[in-house]
């Protein structure tokens, strides 16, 4: 199948787009998940609707496009170790990854994707906002992107701001080890293995400073890429819904789920899929 033979619809001009007319429930053929990953290596991020997947499904899904993986901190579902679920509370202020980042950059090798659904979703809010690092580093000066190639970036899972949306899921469902810190080097832009474009690899939930530099001195080029990746002109927005699916590429995308849904319950199952070491 061809990806002109799936009904897409991009949600932006920057990223982001919806397939309609796949029910992922069911065994979908080779063709189609080649061309489902046709669509998202070229959109970035790819959404279905009203998807009915039990965990069991979920997983067999999440295999067709790679291999899940065990997220470090926080204990998967009973019997799914690698679903990991993703919950606010209706009594809770704070949400669970609730800044712009990519998933675990704090791992030697970061997830290649991040696969979301919706169990429970607010009456309003709760939405996510996805953003294009292919753009961000391409509207940079020659001069800057000259500096960043060179550069690396310390990443760690223990950056304040981060540790702050876990805290209670670490409370309720921590694992053993989740009071490690994991830190990882990777280049500040990476090579995407399989479109070979260059993308921003910093984030400002994981990034401390650049390799042999303090944070001080890191501090105001990391804090002004960080404004930067996240224009409004390079993102785009995605409204919940029970059985809503989003699955976005973790090397050329971060993303910011809104804290604006207090007093109501909000979750979500996750699956990452193992990646590579950034190049």
């Amino acid at each position: 199948m061809a990806t002109n033979a799936l009904d897409i619809r991009p949600l932006s001009g920057a990223l982001g787009a919806e397939i309609l007319g796949v029910d992922l429930a069911h065994d979908i053929s080779d063709e189609t998940v080649a061309a489902i990953r046709a669509a998202w290596l070229e959109h970035l991020v790819v959404f279905f609707r009203d998807q009915k997947l039990e965990p069991a499904q979920l997983l067999n899904l999440a295999r067709r496009f790679g291999e899940p993986v065990e997220y470090p901190f926080v204990k998967g579902l009973d019997g799914f170790p690698q679903i990991t679920p993703v919950i606010k509370l209706e009594h809770e202020k704070i949400n669970f990854g609730g800044l712009w980042h990519s998933d675990t950059a704090y791992l030697e090798k970061p997830p290649m994707a991040t696969m979301l659904i919706a169990r429970e979703s607010p009456p309003r809010g709760g939405d996510t906002l996805f953003a294009n690092m292919y753009l961000a580093y391409e509207t940079l000066s020659d001069g800057l992107r000259r500096v960043l190639d060179g550069l690396i970036v310390v990443n760690s899972s223990a950056k304040a701001d981060v540790t702050r949306t876990r805290e209670d899921r670490i409370k309720d469902s921590g694992k053993t080890e989740a009071k490690k810190e994991f830190i990882a080097e990777h280049p500040v832009v990476r090579t995407h293995p399989e479109t070979g474009r260059k993308a921003l690899y910093a984030n400002g939930g994981h990034a401390l400073c650049f390799k042999d530099m303090t944070v001080e001195e890191s501090a105001p080029l990391l804090n002004y890429l960080f404004q930067h990746a996240t224009r409004p002109e390079f993102t785009c927005r995605f409204r919940w819904e029970p059985g809503s699916i989003a699955m976005w590429d973790n090397r050329c995308t971060q993303h910011n789920p809104v804290n604006d849904y207090h007093g109501h319950r909000r979750v979500m199952h996750r699956v990452t899929l193992a990646g590579d070491v950034p190049r």
